[in-house]
């Protein structure tokens, strides 16, 4: 159970190190593993030294209780290569990396471009598909030549596609040497139980026992259970998904976040909080939408 953890921030749009901890607490005490500086955190919008500063934060609220997967993805292989190396000095266990998302590149490109950066980092590569961000599909014949490199871990597939789905369980469902993440939520039953090694849904930043339960549900075969905390878990994700793109998604869920203390809603730009009165408005609604679902 992967988390894409956001990145708290106060109203300077600094690193918020309190709300650091309260989320590194949360996950922490949920077993479940986060993902920093990835889309949900926001990571396509910091400097350098914000991402350095970040994991540092990240790591030493962690203390060492579950593992830590950082991005290191920029249009600089340089740069990508720089942070992985600082990142295993902070602790980080994996290094998780999209396509770089200006040029347009071919499948040789790509592999080439995944293929030394793993060979050049000191930590565990976890490959990062992400269409809608990058622009570039990164084929699963790619990703599976990929696969047999040392230093490649998984990667996270955040594409929604059914057919492609079912052709990466097909390709990498039971391989004991290579892990297939899912970043599609709707699909996490569907893909446990055929075979995907784990999830990774941004709605766990507010909920992440719900989805430990169904991840745990489905290993243990308990299916009924398992359906019913899908169905569970995606209502509470319509409460900042629906009618919105990530531009206007990720704001809403720090709202969310902020109403449980956990985090404020400030976000980097070029995304931007809502309006005072939306915000005002959204707020007064979503207390009451989660009190209905018994979140507290």
């Amino acid at each position: 159970m992967i988390v894409p953890m956001v990145s708290p921030l106060d109203e300077k749009l600094h690193i918020d190190r309190g709300a650091v901890g309260r989320m590194a607490n949360l996950l922490a005490g949920q077993k479940v593993i986060p993902f920093i500086l990835g889309t949900t955190g926001e990571a396509a919008s910091m400097s350098r030294e914000i991402k350095i500063e970040f994991t540092g934060y990240m790591m030493q609220a962690m203390k060492g209780r579950v593992p830590v997967l950082a991005g290191i993805s920029s249009n600089s292989q340089e740069e990508s290569v720089d942070l992985a190396c600082r990142f295993r000095a902070l602790g980080v266990d994996a290094a998780v990396a999209t396509l770089p998302s200006y040029y347009p590149v071919e499948e040789e490109q790509m592999y080439r471009y995944f293929e030394e950066l793993a060979s050049s980092i000191p930590l565990p590569l976890i490959i990062y598909n992400m269409p809608a961000t990058t622009g570039t599909s990164i084929p699963p014949e790619v990703t599976d030549r990929l696969s047999h490199h040392p230093n490649v871990a998984g990667i996270k597939d955040s594409e929604r596609d059914p057919e492609r789905l079912e052709h990466c369980l097909e390709l990498w469902a039971g391989r004991e040497d290579f892990s297939f993440f899912l970043g599609w939520a709707a699909m996490s039953v569907h893909a446990l139980s055929r075979g995907a090694d784990g999830i990774v849904p941004s709605t766990a930043n507010l909920v992440p026992g719900l989805y430990r339960r169904l991840y745990e549900a489905v290993l243990e075969g308990r299916n009924r259970e398992a359906e019913m905390l899908q169905e569970q878990t995606e209502s509470i994700s319509m409460l900042y998904q629906r009618n919105r793109k990530l531009n206007r998604s990720i704001p809403a869920l720090k709202v969310l976040l902020s109403l449980r203390q956990l985090c404020g809603p400030d976000v980097l730009p070029p995304l931007y909080r809502m309006e005072a009165g939306e915000e005002e408005e959204y707020r007064k609604q979503m207390e009451t939408e989660l009190e209905k679902m018994g979140i507290p």
